[in-house]
């Protein structure tokens, strides 16, 4: 039996068991967008409002390339109405889920997709898209449009003027974030606006805002990589020479390389914990995206001013 059929056969029996229970059949027919990662769950909660239940399959402080779900969280991408995730191999771990899920008809939105990519390379040459996208809020946008316009495509039920309004809304913010942040980075001069972080996350910060980017302790797109000792060493040398003065580690992972990357390089090098591959829990600061951003403005300007 086709996904179609068997979807409409699924709501038939659960519309009337509830009819003949006395419960709203509304209820059972409430819309379900699924979404991998919090940060792209979070915005996409602010483009959809109450037009459908925004399910986000990663915690908050998870790492989106390692993370992992459970069978039940796998069945409500199956019966999803849309599912939206990253691209470019980020969330390595539920990829053949939601490669699955399409492959029976659900369907589906990467958000790298709406934006323009931008690649690293990697020591060996090797040049790769790099996902992490969100740092530059311009390309947010163009996620968001892509989101929104999805959801009314392929979800029924959901009325589009309201989630169009969101939409319009939530850009305005975005606006609002992108002019604090460049007023907040000019307080940088040019030659300390230096980049080190525990892999490559800032490509898209840097090429917005007007930041090199010197190298990664990670030397990789992903945090499932790991460092040689080449690596760690030349790092070192690259902080010596440029003058960087501080390294920016996620607050996810943990810092033991950072810390010691800033200890061989024998200078007075400041390890700065930021969100940058996932939200926070309530108070942290991060809590959504916007806030993360701002955040992570603060502590990058505080770092390098």
């Amino acid at each position: 039996m086709k996904r179609g059929a068997a979807a409409k056969m699924a709501t038939a029996f659960v519309t009337l068991g509830l009819a003949l229970s006395g419960c709203s059949a509304a209820a059972a027919e409430r819309p379900t967008v699924v979404v991998t990662t919090n940060i792209l769950g979070d915005i996409t909660r602010n483009l959809v409002g109450g037009e459908a239940d925004v399910v986000v399959l990663m915690e908050s402080n998870a790492d989106p390339h390692s993370f992992g779900i459970s069978a039940k969280q796998a069945a409500v991408i199956e019966n999803a109405d849309l599912v939206i995730h990253n691209g470019a191999g980020l969330e390595e771990g539920i990829l053949n889920h939601v490669e699955a899920a399409a492959a029976e008809g659900v369907p589906t939105l990467a958000a790298m997709d709406a934006v323009e990519p931008l690649t690293f390379s990697h020591d060996d040459g090797d040049k790769a898209t790099d996902p992490h996208f969100w740092t530059d809020p311009s390309r947010v946008q163009l996620a968001a449009d892509a989101i929104a316009e999805s959801v009314i495509e392929h979800v029924d039920g959901v009325d589009g003027k309201v989630v169009r309004s969101q939409a319009a809304g939530y850009a305005e913010e975005l606006g609002k974030l992108e002019a604090s942040m460049e007023e907040s980075f000019a307080a940088i001069d040019a030659g300390r606006r230096k980049l080190i972080t525990n892999h490559h996350v800032f490509g898209y910060l840097a090429q917005r805002f007007g930041f090199e980017v010197i190298g990664a302790v990670i030397p990789s797109g992903t945090t499932l990589a790991s460092p040689s000792s080449a690596d760690l060493n030349d790092l070192t040398g690259k902080i010596r020479t440029t003058g960087v003065v501080a390294v920016f580690a996620d607050s996810s992972q943990p810092e033991r390389l950072a810390q010691v990357l800033a200890a061989e390089a024998g200078q007075d090098i400041a390890v700065v914990p930021l969100f940058t591959e996932s939200l926070g829990t309530e108070g942290s600061g991060a809590h959504t995206y916007l806030e993360m951003m701002r955040s992570n403005t603060e502590r990058i300007t505080q770092a390098l001013s």
